[in-house]
């Protein structure tokens, strides 16, 4: 209210002709008020006319005798100790930053549109014909510009309403008829439209970036939640069991805890990175989104077509498209190994040692690469699998090379051993199986089922408490990912087509194992793999 009241005193007190406060006031016959000099100087430019005031057109015979008005000139003062003749001044005149209303005499005052039909700019007053007067209704109005002259041809000095193609310019209609004739041309409010389509499809694409980059930001924030998790409950399942075992076994154990912080650190700082990086292409993404909506705010057809070739195009997203949710397990197969190993001190002290620091800095973590789609991807994984002689059943016949078994009529007589299934005709590898894996099994005559087997697997319970089950093919390929907790049975032929494929959470070492059929001759190789 109080802002009001200034602009009414403002206005109350402006000379009409000059549109600045009153200097010297002076008030005619017919009740309006001037400036001293603005009204002598418009009577003297009226000439032999009668004098008549600017505003009521009303005349006077003789001309009067102008006489300061000392109630005026006292507010006037007033106002100026009060600053409201600053605050006036500032709140309707043009600054240097502002667009100047271009039919204002003396001081200007502030456009609030300009028009793209007039190619001007005015102020409310000088605006009033624009909603007044039926033709003028029909131009169009933006908000004020000081780049109007910018529509102007330079060569023809007419409005450039078409844009050329051809050239990618804006033009006039002469243009269009001299130097441009026979070009692709359209209006610039066609071309337009089919660049704001153009963007609005961009802009579609970096919401969905956006999204997508949001997302994988969360999912880097549960990874590196579930690594810290991942790693304090090995550090703790290790501890408990290097606490079993004698004083070397103690250094070992401060080994593995130095190892697996060291490479928690590692792997949460490789995420955090991913993340920060993500975060920097959202803000990217937002500030291209921020200046693609500036730009569609432009209601000035040429002045968009000006700047849109500026937009830079969308780079190639970086963000990793393997990133997935996977069962939150990571330093798991380091307890995994530490437990297997514990049974076998000696060797793991002499021998095995280097098992479990390698377990520690294979973590496999979401960002991992994802289960091969072609056998060439496949065979990057593979290894040779032996079988162990402990474990066969005695109706199999186990190869010199320990790859292939045949089913036979007559029992063999291996040693007794605890390992042995007694039961079923199958078979366990010699090598435990962690990390990625791929192997194949090809059958003769009857049917096998390869699986894998934790080795605590019962050998004596029959077919329901220990067979193994699985994809029936004449060559099956395996392909075990230990850590993600996928394991998948192709059929191999000129093509790799998925049989089966189970993803869980696997708490021990596997090993690769083969059911073989009941009849004689049957048999199960595993196969070598280049």
């Amino acid at each position: 209210m109080a802002q009001k009241g200034v602009q009414l005193d403002q206005e109350t007190f402006s000379c009409s002709i000059c549109l600045d406060l009153l200097k010297d006031p002076v008030t005619i016959p017919c009740g309006h008020s001037y400036c001293m000099n603005c009204i002598n100087n418009f009577w003297d430019e009226g000439e032999k006319k009668l004098p008549s005031c600017p505003q009521c057109k009303h005349t006077f015979t003789p001309k009067p005798v102008l006489v300061k008005s000392t109630m005026f000139a006292a507010l006037l003062e007033q106002m100026k100790k009060t600053g409201l003749q600053a605050a006036a001044s500032d709140h309707c005149y043009a600054g240097p930053e502002d667009v100047a209303c271009d039919f204002c005499s003396g001081r200007k005052l502030k456009a609030i549109k300009s028009c793209l039909f007039c190619l001007a700019s005015y102020c409310e007053k000088h605006l009033q014909p624009h909603h007044d007067v039926a033709p003028f209704k029909k131009h169009k109005l933006v908000d004020p510009s000081k780049n109007l002259q910018d529509n102007i041809c330079p060569r023809h000095d007419e409005v450039m309403k078409i844009f050329c193609r051809t050239d990618q310019k804006c033009i006039c209609y002469l243009c269009s008829m001299d130097e441009h004739k026979g070009h692709d041309t359209v209006s610039a409010a066609a071309e337009r439209t089919e660049r704001q389509r153009e963007m609005e499809v961009s802009r579609q694409q970096i919401q969905q970036e956006i999204q997508d980059r949001e997302k994988d930001v969360k999912l880097l924030q549960q990874e590196v939640e579930a690594i810290n998790q991942s790693a304090d409950k090995t550090v703790e399942d290790s501890e408990e069991i290097f606490t079993e075992l004698m004083s070397l076994i103690q250094k070992r154990s401060s080994d593995v805890k130095q190892q697996i912080r060291s490479q928690q650190e590692t792997e949460v700082k490789r995420v955090r990175e991913l993340e920060e990086k993500l975060q920097q292409e959202i803000t990217d993404l937002k500030r291209r989104d921020a200046e693609m909506n500036q730009l569609t705010d432009t209601e000035d057809h040429n002045q968009f077509l000006h700047n849109y070739p500026s937009l830079s195009p969308l780079s190639e997203s970086t963000h990793s498209s393997s990133i997935s949710i996977r069962p939150l397990r990571y330093f798991q197969d380091v307890t995994a190994v530490v437990s297997e190993v514990r049974g076998q001190l000696q060797d793991i002290l002499r021998d095995t040692w280097t098992n479990i620091s390698l377990t520690i800095t294979d973590v496999d973590v979401l960002l991992s690469e994802p289960e091969p789609t072609s056998r060439a991807g496949f065979l990057k994984y593979s290894c040779e699998i032996t079988l162990d002689p402990n474990t066969v059943n005695t109706q199999l016949l186990l190869s010199e090379e320990n790859r292939k078994v045949t089913v036979m009529d007559q029992h063999q007589s291996y040693s007794s051993h605890p390992d042995r299934f007694s039961d079923v005709s199958q078979v366990l590898s010699r090598e435990s199986l962690t990390g990625r894996h791929y192997w194949e099994v090809e059958k003769k005559e009857n049917v096998i089922n390869p699986a894998v087997a934790y080795k605590n697997i019962s050998r004596s319970k029959g077919w329901n408490g220990s067979g193994f089950g699985g994809p029936k093919s004449s060559r099956i390929g395996v392909y075990l990912d230990h850590r993600a907790g996928v394991l998948s049975f192709y059929s191999v032929s000129e093509t790799m087509t998925l049989l089966h494929s189970v993803q869980t959470t696997f708490t021990q070492p596997l090993y690769a194992g083969v059911w073989v059929g009941d009849t004689d001759g049957d048999s199960a190789e595993f196969c070598k793999l280049k």
